[in-house]
């Protein structure tokens, strides 16, 4: 049987969460790194969404990355990031989840973005963002990670979004109100696991 392919891109958050579950899981993948600009036919051919990432399995398509991690955790969750809360967990988890990905990541892409939206300025956007941040500051001041001491799935899948939040001025970001938020980020970006996902690989087009 042949391996999963995984169709990715290396700096992409919703990429970035897929494979740290996947790899995490020890799960063999073919791992396609995609040039955005000129996108593999036979990616667009089982997805005709066109974003990253895409995993094709023997029993079919996943192209939604958080249903790719729940796919990998499913099949082998060693450090218990899902298996190990309780119901409750896991739907605060899922609340959190759902937060970044639809309320977020918008404001997130018009803050980085602000001159392709001059509607507003960048401090307006970032302000935007920052009602979020404060819903991971006040959760993070409980405890080291969001559902408590020990890494769930809720932390894996929301910070490399936070990641690319605090790149759009780094200055700001390492002097803001959010300490808990950022001692955070920076204990994950220093997992190994996040290392080996990140490093650079060659993309292939069409």
């Amino acid at each position: 049987m042949s391996l999963p392919v995984l169709y990715s891109f290396r700096r992409c958050p919703y990429a970035i969460r897929a494979r740290m579950a996947l790899f995490n899981a020890d799960i063999d993948l073919d791992i396609h790194e995609v040039s955005l600009k000129n996108k593999p036919q036979a990616m667009l051919d089982v997805s005709s969404k066109g974003t990253v990432p895409v995993l094709i399995t023997e029993n079919g398509v996943i192209d939604e990355s958080l249903d790719i991690m729940l796919w990998a955790l499913d099949y082998n969750d060693p450090d218990g990031w899902y298996s190990r809360y309780s119901e409750a967990d896991k739907t605060v988890a899922m609340q959190l989840i759902t937060q970044n990905d639809q309320a977020f990541k918008p404001w997130l892409d018009k803050y980085k973005y602000a001159d392709r939206h001059p509607e507003f300025d960048q401090d307006y956007y970032r302000g935007q963002c920052e009602n979020y941040l404060q819903v991971l500051e006040t959760a993070l001041q409980e405890s080291s990670y969001l559902i408590g001491d020990t890494i769930s799935l809720a932390d894996m899948a929301i910070f490399p979004f936070i990641r690319q939040f605090s790149m759009v001025d780094k200055h700001w970001f390492d002097t803001c109100r959010f300490m808990h938020t950022r001692r955070w980020l920076t204990n994950l970006l220093d997992l190994p696991l996040f290392t080996h996902v990140i490093a650079k690989t060659p993309a292939i087009g069409n």
